[in-house]
């Protein structure tokens, strides 16, 4: 709260809670060491000897938080341990029943000076450095009251390292805290978007990840690009939060890839969950934690029934993926074509670039309409809001249009002529090329059946990807996308519950709502071979959506999938839809969950990809 809210913007900065700290520090390295002291007590004579040599771990763990604010992070991991090696003493105290000799010949082992930051402001760095003598002086406290001696701080001797006034991604943390096996890096860098990003940040972005660099790549990143240059082929540990937006979309491929490349695997994650902090004007976000290690052995991940809920530490995980699923390693890489060529190929929707002229607008309807040539090559218009949340618009399909009746019709004239004028104006050769036939659309995709129509963007509360079927006479804009669906087996399976499982796991978004991609989560979609049979099962149940779609046709598509008020039988519809593709991909009957479903869409994944991919390492880590 020391900062106004515009800086932190600017600076994608989020406070972090005492509550979200723990969830990265303790599965990161402090569950490790309690659960080490908890098994060294039962080792009974060889308990003193073994605590002194944790006592001595403790003692050579370095930790450092290269985004550290006013110092929340090095704060609680300085607590945690110091009130590990406190109950570490006590133990011994209880076996020796000597502390002022263990104290003499070894002091402390967890030192203020074992802590680093990076802090791009300096007041919040000199905030933690104050506050790093303050939880010092609690510590302290506690020593005394459960041992009865603390050291001697004065004059002072130690104190945390905290660079100020310099951006983390242009330090060399290296020169600051020496990497090694003990060395242990950990906080919460800053989240900021393409949108949102100044930039010199961009540029700081390209220049930590240099040849791998990739545009989609959120500023945090430069975070992981860092960590990967400091440890190099050295053992350590760290972990951030981030948004969770690093987990989907394209954006995977490039962290990830370089991450494994590199050797690191996703020793523990938290999956998505809402982002609490104590800041004043806080954002509102959605965020994951990942730590990385070179270690092997099990991995922990927890889940989140909501995001507001608490998590849950799933059983049994063995590996966890890129995408925070338990499973074999895979990375999702856009396709060119539909992996099963039963999916049919989307486009995208017809693009006018014609400055309004081409498209009828209800206050212009009348106008147009009155014109009887013109009204000939009126068509209902479907752009993105029409398809989600309704409205009547039009326009003027020429595809058909005679010389003669552009001579005749004022309306056309007209208009045409406005195409025209606006195309040859452009500083795109292309489109002062598409001056020549200004009575089209700039790039044309309408199919002659009917076709399936998908919208770019669908919000992240519908319980299923909203889409709709049309006939080739609507007209739909580029701010859709289309494909033809003669017998509605497409918009089945976009309909169904296994789609949009997809979707959310592989899919971009923007800002918080769904992005469809059709290189990436269309044509990459698993589908099973489908047979005749299944096919028209699976083609009857997406028509009973329809049906129970147009029971309701005041609503528009959103209202319909308001899930706080769905109709009976469109859950009804929906959930045989689901029974039907379930089967299909071999899941039981029933309401699989979300991990299960991710389980069986990435087996399916790695079943039709993995002989095409390349390089072989990609072909090993999978």
């Amino acid at each position: 709260s020391v900062r106004d809210a515009q800086t932190r913007r600017e600076l994608g900065e989020h406070y972090t809670s005492e509550e979200n700290i723990l969830k990265t520090l303790n599965p990161l390295f402090l569950d490790e060491l309690r659960a080490e002291f908890d098994h060294i007590k039962t080792l009974g004579k060889y308990e003193a000897d073994r605590l002194r040599k944790l006592r001595d771990k403790l003692g050579r763990i370095r930790y450092m938080d290269p985004a550290c604010g006013c110092g929340n992070f090095i704060i609680v991991a300085y607590r945690e341990l110091r009130d590990l090696e406190l109950a570490i003493m006590e133990r011994l105290q209880e076996i020796t029943g000597d502390p002022a000799m263990l104290l003499a010949n070894y002091g402390l082992k967890v030192t203020l000076d074992h802590f680093y930051g990076i802090e791009i402001d300096e007041w919040p760095a000199r905030i933690a450095e104050t506050a790093m003598f303050l939880i010092d002086r609690q510590c302290d406290l506690k020593l005394t009251e459960r041992l009865g001696w603390a050291p001697d701080r004065l004059p002072i001797q130690q104190q945390a390292t905290i660079i100020s006034e310099h951006s983390a991604l242009a330090l060399d943390w290296a020169a600051i805290m020496a990497p090694d096996e003990d060395a242990i890096v950990a906080g919460n860098p800053p989240f900021l978007g393409i949108s949102l990003r100044s930039a010199a940040q961009t540029a700081e972005l390209q220049q930590v990840w240099g040849s791998r660099y990739h545009g989609t790549l959120d500023y945090v990143t430069g975070w992981h690009a860092k960590a990967l240059e400091y440890f190099g082929s050295t053992a350590g540990r760290w972990a951030f939060v981030t948004t969770s937006s690093i987990t989907q979309g394209e954006v995977v491929a490039p962290l990830f890839g370089a991450i494994l490349d590199a050797g690191w695997r996703i020793g523990f994650a938290h999956r998505t969950f809402s982002w609490t902090s104590e800041a004043a004007g806080k954002a509102a976000v959605h965020c994951v934690i990942i730590g990385f290690t070179r270690a092997t052995g099990k991995a922990r991940l927890f889940d989140y029934a909501t995001p507001a809920s608490a998590p849950t530490e799933l059983p049994g995980v063995n590996n966890i993926t890129p995408y925070l699923t338990d499973g074999p390693t895979v990375i999702v890489h856009p396709s060119t074509k539909p992996l099963n060529p039963q999916l049919g190929e989307v486009a995208y929707g017809n693009k006018p670039t014609d400055d309004g002229w081409l498209i009828v607008e209800p206050d212009e309807y009348d106008h147009v309409m009155a014109d009887p040539i013109a009204a000939k090559y009126v068509r209902q218009y479907i752009g993105a809001r029409e398809l989600l949340h309704g409205g009547n618009r039009h326009c003027l399909w020429l595809t058909a249009m005679t010389a003669a009746d552009l001579h005749n019709s004022p309306v056309l004239r007209e208009r045409v002529e406005g195409v025209r004028a606006f195309r040859a104006d452009s500083k795109a050769p292309s489109t002062r090329d598409a001056a020549t036939t200004a009575h089209l659309f700039r790039q044309l995709a309408q199919p002659d059946t009917a076709y399936l129509c998908i919208p770019a963007h669908v919000s992240e509360s519908r319980p299923f990807f909203l889409a709709s079927r049309f006939g080739h006479e609507v007209i739909t804009s580029n701010a859709n996308f289309l494909a033809p669906d003669e017998d509605g087996f497409m918009f089945a399976i976009i309909s169904s519950t296994m789609f949009i499982t997809w979707q959310r796991t592989v899919g971009g978004r923007l800002e918080s709502r769904l992005r469809f991609n059709k290189l990436l989560t269309w044509n990459t979609f698993p589908l099973p071979h489908t047979d005749a049979a299944a096919r028209q099962s699976i083609i009857q149940a997406g028509d009973a959506v329809r049906r129970a779609r147009e029971l309701r046709p005041d609503l528009p598509l959103a209202n319909l999938y308001d899930p706080a008020g769905m109709s009976a039988e469109l859950m009804t519809a929906h959930d045989e839809l689901d029974r039907q593709v379930d089967h299909l991909f071999g899941l039981k009957p029933g309401n699989a969950t979300v991990l299960e479903r991710q389980a069986h869409l990435f087996s399916r994944y790695f079943g039709l990809t993995s002989p095409l991919l390349a390089p072989a390492s990609r072909r090993k880590r999978g």
